[in-house]
């Protein structure tokens, strides 16, 4: 089971939010490269990376057809540029991404795959075009759901449809895998809802990436028994942050070596 350390990014800045609220926000650095590189030493293979500004704010990139980058990049789509040259680590990166060229950009500049998430519900045949364009191997929806319904931009607002229904709606596009998160749990350290993200990992067939509320050790071993129902990694950001535990004890708890 593969343990992706979390980066996100507000104002250039890695922080932490609890449960996406925006006014419950610790600041763990400035230097959002060091930081992945701290955990490509520590043996991470993945790295989960969000820009908070454009889920919260649908920030839209800055692309020119003729020039390329612009010198008006925001500053969370230059982290990421900044963590692709600091770090070989694939980096798997979401927030703010609504259309196919949105994707196409931050692939560009570095990422490996893209989470798509508010479009997801929206606008599915977008994720169908991403699909197509980049390969099922670098689109992942995420799936956000809040008692069971799914939320959306940057979980301010909830929709009428449960996780499972978008799961099965994401796979019919040709969807491989899927972040599920529990908003409840996100940065509470209250533990993963393991129950949850196995049985949505049973009934809809995909691959799924757990996040939200792992607290300790005990988490990552329960969700790492869950393997065979098709649970392939999770998200770790809080607890590593805080030092509620090591990430080569992570990795060690979910199988030792990080596994696909």
């Amino acid at each position: 089971m593969v343990i992706f350390p979390a980066i996100d990014l507000r104002a250039g800045r890695v922080v932490r939010l609890r449960q996406g609220d925006p006014s419950a926000q610790t600041v763990y650095g400035d230097d959002p490269a060091a930081v992945a590189r701290r955990w490509a030493a520590q043996g991470a293979e993945w790295l989960h990376v969000v820009n908070l500004d454009g889920a919260l704010e649908s920030q839209k990139p800055v692309f020119s057809e003729k020039t390329g980058f612009s010198p008006d990049l925001p500053i969370n789509l230059r982290r990421l540029a900044e963590i692709r040259a600091a770090t070989v680590i694939p980096i798997q990166f979401g927030g703010g991404l609504r259309t196919v060229a949105d994707a196409a950009h931050a692939l560009a500049l570095g990422a490996t795959r893209v989470v798509l998430g508010t479009v997801a519900v929206r606008q599915p045949e977008i994720v169908r075009e991403a699909v197509a364009e980049f390969g099922a191997e670098r689109v992942v929806v995420g799936i956000d759901a809040r008692d069971g319904q799914v939320a959306i931009h940057g979980w301010q607002e909830t929709s009428t449809l449960d996780a499972l229904t978008v799961a099965r709606r994401m796979r019919d596009l040709g969807v491989l895998r899927v972040v599920y998160t529990d908003i409840a749990r996100d940065g509470a350290l209250t533990g993963v809802n393991v129950t949850a993200t196995a049985a949505l990992a049973r009934a809809s067939k995909l691959r799924v990436i757990a996040s939200g509320g792992v607290a300790g050790l005990a988490d990552i071993r329960a969700l790492a028994a869950h393997v065979a129902d098709g649970i392939e990694g999770v998200i770790v950001g809080q607890a590593l942050y805080t030092g509620a535990m090591g990430l080569r004890e992570a990795i060690a708890a979910a199988g030792g070596e990080e596994n696909q």
